[in-house]
């Protein structure tokens, strides 16, 4: 594993929201990125109220967007579209088997400006029941596929997220030796719900994000629902005064990497005109936003995982969420 160099929590200001989104090209309105947080394992080991005492520093109306699973196009490409549009930047936590699927995409990912971080090998059923070897393999695998995927260790950052929020406590300090900074969230937006619309991710986020005032938000890369709410989802945030944070690690990373080309027809994909779902669960909560709760990922992540070339299906799963312990 490399060696990850503690540097203090540093806070960059890129400026205010507004000043950053009138140099976005071609796009007056965007919403930007306002500021940079730099975070290190040594101050940072465990992070996000869903789970944790801890969480990141944020100022009131403040939100770091993450997503999780991926990538797996064209989902994927669809969200780092619009992202491109909107000159906003945010915290990917890739699946290791998917990276492999799709080291175009990572690279893109990176190369526009992103942080990458892991969330396992396969991303297994149920973590918390792992044992120590399995944990070790999951952690170090996906870390490597993603290395991989990058073409240089140094671009990959020290975040962890634990699939499906399956903590435990040997996870937790395997994850504490190799240095890496394990991510919970702050706020859901069930995302991946089956049936759930576009809007109606729009409205638990916007919900969810007002109740707290600020926090690390949890979507995925792989649902089409989601990337047809982010264009709406920024929207509302810039309109109810959110502001983006990027967060990255201290350390030095390489300003860019060779871009791979991927084959005719491998990022295409089954693009839905018309999501014959959007209509279902727009604005009623469901027993989601319970501390705790059964969750379900959309088939159709699981659906195109099993589609990719070469590489064994990620398994997508249900799980109860935990209780905060520290």
């Amino acid at each position: 594993m490399r060696c990850i160099t503690a540097l203090a929590v540093c806070l960059v200001v890129a400026g205010p929201a507004a000043a950053y989104a009138e140099s976005c090209p071609g796009n007056p309105d965007a919403i930007g990125t306002s500021r940079v947080l730099t975070i290190s394992p040594d101050d940072f080991s465990r992070i996000g109220s869903l789970q944790y005492k801890q969480t990141l520093p944020l100022a009131d109306h403040e939100v770091v967007l993450t997503f999780d699973d991926g990538p797996l196009p064209p989902y994927s490409s669809r969200i780092l579209d619009t992202l491109s549009s909107q000159c906003v930047k945010v915290n990917y936590f890739l699946v290791g088997q998917m990276a492999r699927a799709y080291p175009w995409v990572v690279r893109r990912m990176y190369n526009e400006g992103h942080t990458i971080g892991t969330h396992s090998l396969d991303h297994p059923l149920v973590f918390q029941t792992l044992g120590p070897d399995r944990v070790e393999r999951e952690v170090d695998g996906g870390i490597a596929l993603v290395d991989a995927a990058l073409g240089d260790p140094a671009a990959l950052s020290p975040f962890f997220r634990i699939p499906g929020f399956g903590r435990s406590k040997a996870a937790e300090d395997f994850l504490a030796e190799r240095k890496l900074v394990t991510w919970s969230t702050d706020v859901v937006a069930d995302d991946w719900f089956r049936n759930i619309g576009a809007q109606a991710i729009v409205n638990r986020a916007m919900r969810r994000l007002e109740e707290k005032g600020r926090g690390i938000l949890l979507l995925h890369d792989i649902h089409p629902a989601t990337a047809m709410a982010l264009p709406i989802l920024l929207k509302q945030l810039k309109e109810h005064g959110f502001h983006i944070v990027h967060v990255v690690a201290a350390g030095e990373r390489p300003k860019s990497l060779p871009d791979l080309i991927a084959s005719p027809g491998q990022d295409k994909g089954a693009w839905p005109t018309v999501l014959k779902t959007a209509a279902r669960h727009n604005g009623d909560e469901q027993p989601a936003a319970t501390k705790h709760h059964r969750t379900k990922i959309a088939s159709a992540g699981k659906r195109h995982a099993r589609a990719a070339a070469s590489t064994p299906p990620v398994d997508y799963y249900a799980i109860d969420r935990q209780q905060v312990l520290n």
